[in-house]
């Protein structure tokens, strides 16, 4: 008798009645594996150590959009087991198949015919005011510094690599891997990163200052940013949209690449690019070229590229018109 396959299924209560759950899991468990369904969407504290997987978990198929993959990827953190998402949310950029593959999906995991994806993630440590030890955290796809009190801005120093770069007053400031980049830092102007470039990147966010635009880092530095003491407003951190903690004036916050990465599991070679254009629906072609070939459509460009001007015909008619009047 063959070993028995474990996989643990994610996804979210709203979704756990819908009849593809349950076709997933059937599909599944027809495959060979037991299934462990996982539900819950209560986030961990900042800073605890999440719950893992079991140790014989061979993968964890995502049911959900972006934010069901990083309440995954809370469970395997520090393991190799790898995600598989399947979008039933919205946009669901780090999903790999859409809910209408599943079949397709399953059967490729079963077979074990899927690539692994070694992705970045950003670690935190947090010094709190008088602290021997910092608390740590860590993130898939951003770091988000904001302000305690909403109604009031938060006063920032910025230092890479321990050097001075700014400081300013803001809403706040976001941290992102390249994972990261097309989601809440993308938003805020900051710039798409590929996933295979080991950077992270600074977004301030509303920041009252001459010069305050995205920075990004490369692999083996570090952001330090610190909450001043005449700050209008105390400090409050998140990881991921999930872990999170208020923070007081004097607080300091190192950002870094983390020595670990999230494993997703890759079903098919198509580049990044492709996912980008797809996912954002970009318009690849620019407006010219779309009045370009809206005059073609409607024969107003030759197919030489040479325009055809209705008013040329008119001048075309009273010019033999003009000869034959010259034979008369």
């Amino acid at each position: 008798m063959a070993d028995t396959r474990h996989a643990v299924v994610v996804t979210h209560p709203s979704l756990r009645e819908q009849g593809v759950i349950s076709d997933a899991i059937e599909q599944l468990n027809y495959a060979g594996f037991t299934v462990t369904i996982v539900d819950n969407t209560e986030a961990p504290a900042f800073g605890t150590s999440t719950k893992s997987v079991a140790s014989d978990t061979e993968i964890v198929v995502v049911l959900g959009g972006d934010g069901t993959i990083l309440r995954a990827a809370e469970l395997i953190y520090c393991t190799d087991v790898p995600i598989l998402g399947v979008n039933l949310g919205h946009i669901g950029f780090l999903a790999e198949f859409e809910s209408f593959q599943m079949s397709e999906a399953i059967q490729r995991v079963a077979d074990h015919d899927y690539s692994i994806d070694e992705r970045m993630v950003a670690h935190a440590d947090v010094w709190l005011p008088g602290a021997s030890e910092p608390i740590s955290d860590w993130a898939l796809n951003d770091i988000t510094l904001g302000t305690a009190d909403r109604g009031k801005m938060i006063s920032l120093a910025v230092r890479v690599d321990g050097v001075a770069m700014n400081s300013y007053s803001c809403d706040g400031t976001i941290i992102s891997t390249p994972t990261g980049s097309t989601a809440y830092a993308f938003s805020a102007g900051g710039p798409v990163i590929w996933p295979n470039v080991k950077a992270l990147q600074l977004v301030p966010i509303a920041a009252h200052a001459l010069f305050a635009r995205p920075l990004i880092i490369g692999s083996g530095s570090t952001f330090t940013l610190d909450i001043l003491e005449n700050s209008p407003s105390t400090g409050w951190i998140c990881c991921d949209g999930r872990r999170q903690r208020e923070l007081p004036r004097g607080t300091r916050i190192e950002v870094r690449e983390s020595r670990d990465t999230l494993h997703l599991a890759r079903l098919s070679g198509v580049p990044f690019t492709n996912r980008l254009v797809s996912k954002f629906n970009l318009p690849v072609v620019g407006w010219r070229d779309q009045d370009h070939r809206a005059d073609r459509a409607a024969g107003k460009v030759h197919t030489d590229g040479s325009i055809h001007n209705d008013t040329a015909g008119s001048a075309g008619d009273a010019t033999p018109g003009c000869a034959e009047a010259g034979k008369r």
